[in-house]
């Protein structure tokens, strides 16, 4: 539900590591430019799928338009699109391409209230631009007045981070929220407590040991309106492993495996099917492809490397054994 597949050779790479094992995922608009007209992202859904190659019959790229306050009739004639999913608001300068965002909610009302009216979801990059602990925290009071003035528009946090975004759930009917495997693993010390690990940096960073546990209760507790959302976002190693490191953890190969790994740690195997897509085919009424996917409680060496088209990207868990493989 929250998936970056970037473009042009990224995306050839990328694209099949994702469509090989899931049905559809929502992609992110924030390319450059950013994809805020409907023939740009038609043009981007048809470049995914001839990416996707043989899985994409079976993959169903669920697109997502670069909120700039959009007219109702842009919105009419987006929901008329079988392939539109959602508006993607980024705050202006939050993260990766995302400085034609947001600078002013007030300005965006005529919008939300039509998405309201349609029935359009609204997923929201919830923190403001900075490198700092609290910036989801100060981003919830803004959550809160959406919820509160617009209470039919379904918004989801992409992707929280903190134990208190959480509350937000229990608060409102409609908001709901994505998580990310590297968030229910890892705290802020395994980025930065040592060396810089810039593989594992990403934007909203990890948080305290206490964020990470109630996130994890969540999840394995089978909460029904948390969803799993990647936010794998491959960057060329490149651009990880320099000054200005780039934002984003590389999770598509090694999600599902990590996943099923962490489940059965906890004893929660019974509640990982609703949290990989069966919430989100609930909240949204998604149909996709049918697909089944089998993994195994036996080792799986992961790739230091993911090579192609010349790109190099480095995943999670590089060059080590994860304790499930997906089987077929």
């Amino acid at each position: 539900m929250h998936l970056h597949l970037r473009d042009g050779d990224m995306c050839r790479l990328t694209t099949p590591l994702s469509a090989e094992y899931f049905s559809g995922a929502v992609i992110m608009p924030n390319l450059v430019p950013p994809v805020t007209e409907f023939d740009s992202m038609d043009a981007y859904r048809t470049r995914i799928l001839e990416a996707a190659g043989a899985h994409a019959e079976s993959f169903t790229p669920l697109m997502t338009l670069f909120f700039k306050n959009q007219t109702r009739a842009t919105l009419e004639a987006a929901r008329a699109r079988e392939s539109f999913f959602a508006l993607k608001l980024y705050p202006a300068g939050a993260t990766t391409n995302s400085d034609g965002g947001v600078t002013d909610f007030g300005e965006a009302e005529a919008t939300f209230r039509a998405m309201e009216d349609l029935g359009i979801p609204l997923l929201v990059h919830g923190e403001s631009h900075g490198f700092v602990m609290d910036r989801e925290a100060e981003f919830l009071p803004t959550y809160r007045r959406l919820a509160q003035t617009f209470p039919r528009l379904k918004i989801c946090m992409e992707h929280i981070t903190t134990a208190a975004a959480l509350s937000l759930l229990d608060e409102f009917e409609n908001v709901f929220a994505t998580v990310t495997l590297q968030h229910l693993l890892i705290t802020l010390d395994d980025v930065a407590g040592g060396m810089l690990r810039p593989h594992l940096f990403c934007k909203p960073i990890a948080k305290r040991p206490e964020d990470r546990s109630a996130l994890l209760a969540a999840a394995l507790s089978g909460h029904p309106k948390l969803m799993f959302g990647s936010d794998s976002a491959p960057h060329p190693r490149h651009k990880k492993e320099c000054c200005g490191c780039a934002a984003g953890v590389f999770t598509a190969p090694v999600a599902l495996p990590a996943l099923a790994d962490l489940f059965a740690k906890n004893n929660a195997l019974d509640k990982l099917q609703d949290f990989v897509g069966g919430n989100a085919r609930r909240i949204y009424g998604l149909k996709t492809a049918p697909k089944k996917v089998v993994l195994e409680d036996k080792p799986c060496p992961v790739p230091a490397v993911y090579e192609g088209y010349g790109e190099h990207v480095v995943p999670m868990f590089a060059g080590e054994n994860l304790a499930w493989s997906v089987v077929a």
